[in-house]
């Protein structure tokens, strides 16, 4: 990749926008999310150039045979400059992607950069690809999952064992008491298995994995300066999401969704969840809360998260936090967190 495209690619990310990465900023003629979405599949597991942001981001928890939890990422994110496509240099579409993985002792994590109109990533809906360099994952229902980084990679397959979720209102995920928003849905269902490539050498792990599909164009308001969001998978075969958005005024908005074994949605708005730190850690050089207490009263859930490793840091261009938890209390299982916008 040449400067050029690496400098093209980090614009939309290092403008000096409104909220957290410039999520907050105006929407300048893209898309806008509207209520009651009428999702479509398999169309909607592909790109939506229109909306200015999205992303396919998937985490896992696994473990080896001796019982040690690793955790994984593999994210890819499309930033537009335009709200249009074209072949070659030109096309406005940018793309960033993001792989990691989380032992107890370490952190490993990469990043690469592509622009669009010229191969060197995208998304295909039917049947389903994603990829940026040699990166890829490829199909929905049952598929594969690849990355490597500099001293590790993975090679996974994934089946999903359970419907996609849509998060919010039916799909349209509200961020803000001024209503900006965004389209959501889940697999938090897939059954995971396969190889990690590390130091030590390769591990054979098991697991479960959760995507996360959203799009928009204007998720953030401009007082947002991050998020703490928190997929959980139970071990009775419940699953929740939930996230807290934190403001410069020191107010929270918050959001939560319950979803039954089988796969049913319960959406809770702004007051429902409460999500309080109870343990903070030096990361980065930075106060980072590692260990939470995340209560959700409409469905009995009063549960303390832990984080398997507090130096989760990725290190990418713009960091954040990101690992595997585990889960005990009310309910008992494993999850990811990640944490945004912290100085």
């Amino acid at each position: 990749m040449n400067v050029k495209t690496i400098l093209l690619c980090l614009v939309p990310v290092f403008a000096q926008a409104q909220g957290f990465a410039g999520l907050g900023s105006g929407a300048d003629g893209f898309a806008i999310p509207q209520p009651d979405p009428q999702f479509s599949f398999p169309a909607d597991h592909g790109a939506h150039p229109d909306f200015r942001i999205e992303w396919w981001y998937l985490t896992a928890n696994l473990k080896d045979a001796d019982g040690t939890d690793y955790g994984l990422q593999w994210t890819l994110f499309r930033s537009a400059m335009a709200p249009q496509t074209q072949e070659g240099w030109d096309d406005p579409q940018l793309w960033m992607g993001h792989a990691a993985v989380t032992t107890p002792d370490d952190h490993f994590v990469t990043e690469r950069l592509a622009r669009g109109g010229i191969g060197q990533a995208g998304v295909v809906a039917d049947p389903f690809a994603a990829w940026i360099d040699d990166w890829r994952f490829d199909g929905i229902d049952v598929g594969t999952l690849s990355a490597t980084g500099p001293d590790f990679g993975y090679d996974m397959q994934l089946t999903a064992s359970g419907p996609f979720v849509r998060q919010g209102k039916k799909g349209y995920s509200v961020k803000s008491a001024s209503g900006q928003a965004s389209y959501y849905y889940s697999q938090p269902f897939y059954d995971i298995a396969g190889t990690l490539h590390l130091p030590q050498g390769e591990i054979a792990v098991t697991g479960t994995a959760w995507l996360d599909r959203e799009w928009s164009s204007q998720p953030l308001s401009g007082d947002q300066t991050g998020w703490d969001w928190f997929s959980l998978s139970f071990d009775d075969g419940a699953r929740m999401m939930g996230f807290r958005l934190r403001q410069t005024d020191g107010a929270d908005y918050t959001s939560a969704t319950w979803i039954a074994p089988d796969g049913t949605p319960t959406p809770y708005e702004d007051g429902s969840l409460r999500a309080t730190p109870l343990e903070v850690s030096q990361v980065a050089g930075r106060d980072m809360p590692t260990r939470w207490r995340l209560e959700l009263p409409a469905q009995g859930v009063d549960v303390t998260v832990q984080a398997i490793n507090t130096q989760a840091w990725m290190t990418t261009s713009v960091p954040y936090w990101e690992g595997p938890v585990t889960i005990d209390g009310t309910q008992s299982g494993t999850g990811y967190l990640e944490m945004t916008g912290y100085e």
